[in-house]
């Protein structure tokens, strides 16, 4: 049994944050957005791009292929998270899809305007790649740290992640803005020098957990029945969920909330390039600005959790992500966007680290199937992402503006706001009362 609170394990654990956050923010959140904006807009400003036969806007189809990376993902988690508590391979598969995230973002550096098909291909390999590998990374921490260190743990990885991206965040600035110091010939061939930096940073130190984390597992089935294990366990954990309603309401409200955090994060830059036209540097200035208020946050927020409870702290959250989304749809100067994004950053950190230790803590007591459940938690988190996403770039394909966009995010927060109220944080279930069996 692997020894739970080891300063060694835990410091371990949280450098995959440090390793995989470098995509959220530099792929995700900041370089590539502008960068993507910039070669894929015309010499006549038209936003318009042909990808497949279709014509649409560069930022709608950024939308459609975050959906469709998580769409190709999603059925495949359950399986091999079945099978990782079967086989004790967690790592396996977390290195796995770590090294396809990785591969995948180093390869966006070959990317530029006349190949608009390997881009969007990239941006799909990486998503499945972060997907993939975060379903076992969330799932060691209910098997690495007892309940009480769940909240401080989960939100120092966060805060891991925020400080590794930061650092490589403000390195790549540096060696934009002064390209012909560092010896590039133009501005672009420095950011696609950063796109390298981000697949080889990703791989490299995600070696650390990997090298350390504790395999573990049953290990019952050796060669093709691990396979069908996969599916064994995937059906008792569901029967479990169905006797477990706090467990499903709060993977309901999660749901909803979660849509609306995520596709902020995925899309907020083209936001601001888009609706108000800031420039790059800005943009990206504002990126790392919402990172060093969010490892505040994560911190602040498990502190206040520590007080009046994980439900109470993430209804807070809800509320302030609500008022966010309204604020949005009505800014239109630049001051205004910037406190907007000091909001953002303020819970964007603990609303991810306090919703997942929240759902560590709602976990049956005797449970070992961490890998399993967490597989629950994350297809919810994937398919959060598909319909966020895919929402919010239908909604501008067919009104024409972002901002309405806003609003459909602020009613996604409401609903799980409204979810989460139902769930009874007191009650924890008990494998050993379901009854429906396997």
């Amino acid at each position: 049994m692997t020894e739970k609170n080891n300063p060694s394990i835990v410091r371990s654990w949280t450098f995959y944050d440090w390793a995989n956050s470098v995509y959220s923010l530099v792929i995700v959140s900041s370089v590539f957005p502008v960068y993507y904006q910039a070669v894929t807009t015309a010499s006549d400003g038209s936003d318009q791009v042909n990808f497949l036969g279709f014509t649409l806007a560069n930022s709608v189809l950024l939308s459609y292929a975050i959906s469709f990376s998580y769409i190709v993902v999603t059925p495949l988690l359950p399986l091999l998270s079945g099978i990782a508590d079967y086989a004790g391979n967690k790592k396996f598969f977390m290195g796995m899809f770590a090294n396809l995230g990785g591969l995948a973002c180093a390869t966006l550096y070959f990317f530029d305007a006349s190949n608009l098909e390997l881009g969007i291909a990239c941006v799909v390999l990486a998503c499945i790649g972060y997907s993939g590998s975060v379903v076992f990374y969330d799932a060691y921490l209910p098997e690495i740290v007892t309940e009480d260190k769940m909240d401080s743990v989960s939100a120092r990885g966060y805060i891991m992640g925020y400080a590794g991206s930061v650092l490589l965040l403000i390195f790549s600035l540096v060696m934009i803005s002064n390209y012909q110091t560092f010896g590039f010939t133009a501005e672009s061939s420095a950011v696609r020098f950063v796109f390298l930096l981000v697949g080889c940073w990703w791989i490299l130190f995600s070696q650390i957990p990997l090298r350390v984390l504790p395999t573990s597992g049953k290990k019952l089935f050796t060669g093709g029945q691990v396979m069908w294990s996969g599916y064994i366990e995937l059906k008792k954990v569901w029967n479990e969920l169905k006797e477990q309603h706090e467990i499903r309401r709060y993977l309901l409200s999660y749901f909803f909330f979660n849509m609306g955090v995520q596709t902020i994060m995925y899309l907020a830059a083209t936001f601001g390039s888009k609706e108000l036209q800031l420039p790059g540097p800005k943009l990206i200035a504002t990126v790392l600005l919402i990172q060093l208020v969010g490892a505040l946050g994560a911190w602040g927020f498990a502190r206040v959790s520590d007080r009046i409870g994980n439900k109470a702290t993430l209804s807070v959250m809800i509320s302030i992500w609500i008022v966010i989304c309204l604020s949005a749809y009505f800014i239109t100067q630049e001051y205004q966007f910037y406190a907007v994004a000091c909001a953002v950053g303020t819970v964007m950190g603990g609303i991810q680290s306090l919703g997942r230790a929240t759902y560590a803590k709602l976990l049956p007591v005797e449970t070992k199937d961490f890998a399993s459940y967490f597989s629950f938690y994350d297809v919810v988190y994937n398919l959060s992402i598909v319909f966020g996403t895919f929402m919010y770039g239908f909604v501008e394909q067919i009104t024409g503006s972002m901002r309405n966009s806003t609003l459909v995010l602020m009613t996604f927060f409401i609903a799980g706001l409204y979810f989460l109220q139902k769930v009874n944080m007191q009650h924890r279930p008990s494998v050993a009362t379901n009854t429906t069996g396997a």
